[in-house]
């Protein structure tokens, strides 16, 4: 396993860990944040209290030689989340199918990920800590289990497993209570990054300290997720020109679809079971209110991940006719924070199918209405599954097909780490 301390308790933790990760519920882990960082349930004070985080500026390293070594367990939380001793809880957490809303963990993962990091680079010398630490990357999220259910207590652990000068991957674990036994329900790898106290530039972390050879070997995982995560950007579609086998896979779609009655590039048709990409699509629209803001009064990543997923999961449940299960999270990239206020627009696409499997891109733009420019912010990946086959999806433009590769590649790589 990654996890090399899931018995730690946030109640009951030895001495040499700090007061930052002592708490027992997953409720409580924003409000631990808000504490690290000085900042307000009120959205007036919270402002005020950004505004004078800059001071803090003086206490951030000139280099990473300065910060002392952290050890992994010196970043190892534990929360819980008692869905089954606080039936009052439930009802944020319930989805019509009588089961948990997914979109619901991933906030809490995107929380405590952070709280995780805050650990790792915590000085108890000072009251509040003058990093700002923020989500950089999902790079992912294995399920292990297909049903979490909505009345048995659900257990979060994590630690920091990799560090750089200025990034950090956190890896977690959920599990769930149930027939007397915590079962597995989901591993988890993020990506945060820390910058100065006004969310500018970067900023220097602790380094880790590795004291055993499992914990070198989690270290070295962290060293090829970041190889491999370098590779996938080099060879992005957006950048370079698909393989040859790739584009052999198109041009065999492209030729599959033409009507052979006429001798015309133009004339396309559909073959059985299958749907156009251009019908697999859905959007929506959240205005983004304080309500929803994060320590750095930015909108709250986990916010904008529950979303995307909310609406993923219904565009492949609009897709197949049936409800799907999520398999796998992969690569979201925070591109651009949210600003309080902003017009957000996701856009659902089902990219590509195999078998029963329905692979999902979701992307959110911000629009201001005022110039009308639009900036993306995120594009996340889900790959959800159903119990029946499903229609194939074909795209006809070329950035369509470079959609759909993308997706088969997303896919891939989901069916290999699985598997």
């Amino acid at each position: 396993t990654t996890f090399l301390y899931p018995s730690l308790s946030l109640m009951t933790q030895t001495a040499h860990t700090t007061n930052v990760n002592r708490m027992a519920y997953i409720t409580e882990v924003r409000n631990r944040l808000r504490e690290i960082v000085g900042a307000s349930t009120n959205w007036k004070d919270h402002q005020q209290a950004l505004a004078e985080r800059t001071s803090l500026s003086q206490y951030l390293a000139q280099s990473q030689d300065e910060l002392p070594a952290k050890t992994m367990k010196d970043s190892a939380v534990e929360a819980h989340l008692p869905l089954g001793s606080q039936p009052t809880l439930r009802e944020k957490y319930l989805n019509y199918h009588n089961s948990v809303r997914f979109g619901r963990i991933l906030e809490d993962l995107d929380s405590l990920a952070v709280l995780i990091c805050y650990s790792h680079t915590w000085n108890k010398e000072l009251k509040r800590s003058p990093l700002s630490i923020v989500t950089a990357l999902v790079d992912k999220i294995d399920m292990r289990k297909n049903i979490i259910y909505p009345d048995c207590d659900i257990k979060f652990t994590g630690h920091v497993t990799w560090v750089g000068k200025t990034s950090i991957e956190a890896k977690m674990h959920v599990s769930q209570y149930h027939d007397g036994a915590y079962t597995d329900v989901l591993d988890a790898t993020f990506v945060m990054v820390a910058r100065d106290p006004e969310n500018e530039r970067a900023a220097f972390i602790n380094p880790l300290k590795l004291e055993s050879p499992e914990e070198k070997a989690i270290f070295q995982q962290g060293e090829i997720n970041k190889t491999r995560r370098v590779e996938l950007s080099t060879a992005s579609l957006l950048k370079v020109a698909p393989a040859a086998e790739e584009r052999t896979l198109i041009h065999n779609l492209f030729l599959n679809t033409l009507d052979t009655r006429t001798v015309s590039f133009r004339s396309r048709i559909l073959s059985t079971n299958s749907v156009w990409m251009e019908d697999a699509k859905m959007k929506g629209l959240e205005i983004c209110h304080p309500q929803e803001r994060n320590i750095f009064n930015r909108i709250f990543g986990g916010f904008l991940m529950r979303k995307a997923y909310e609406l993923g999961w219904a565009n492949a449940c609009a897709f197949a006719g049936c409800r799907p299960t999520l398999v796998a999270v992969d690569d979201i990239i925070f591109r651009k924070p949210v600003e309080i206020g902003s017009l957000l627009l996701l856009s659902s696409q089902v990219c590509y199918t195999e078998g029963m499997h329905i692979q999902v891109r979701v992307h959110t733009e911000v629009l201001d209405p005022l110039t009308r420019q639009h900036s993306t912010t995120n594009v996340f990946h889900f790959t959800f599954c159903v119990e029946k086959d499903i229609p194939a999806v074909v795209p006809q433009s070329y950035g369509e097909s470079m959609l759909y590769l993308d997706g088969k590649r997303h896919f891939d790589e989901t069916m290999r780490s699985q598997g």
